[in-house]
């Protein structure tokens, strides 16, 4: 009895990879060899960016907290520290957003905590 391999399940999962590759220049977007190794490779990238993302953002909203504060003449650890103490919950996602857009509402925030 011939050997059975399931071509259709192979050639579908080899479409699979391949339209994953498309866009990839030279031979990483046509030749399977290379591309399965390229999407491979892409998905661990993906994977692991997706939680650095988060991280980069975090240092983007300290940044634009400290701006902010700075410019009512406190450092971004005092004023986190004084909103602490007064039980203000707001995060640093929308701090960060009121410092930038809305300065006089960041500007109240940082009256009532000095």
């Amino acid at each position: 009895m011939p050997r059975s391999v399931n071509a259709v399940a192979s050639r579908a999962r080899r479409k699979k990879v391949m339209k994953q590759a498309k866009g990839f220049f030279g031979r990483r977007k046509n030749v399977w060899t290379v591309a399965k190794n390229a999407v491979e490779k892409a998905m661990l990238y993906a994977y692991r960016d997706r939680r650095n993302k988060k991280r980069t953002f975090r240092a983007l909203w300290i940044t634009r907290i400290n701006a902010g504060a700075r410019q009512h003449g406190m450092s971004y650890s005092q004023f986190m520290g004084k909103l602490k103490a007064e039980n203000i919950e707001l995060n640093r996602k929308v701090l960060a957003d009121l410092a930038m857009n809305h300065p006089d509402a960041f500007k109240a925030i940082v009256e009532q905590v000095k």
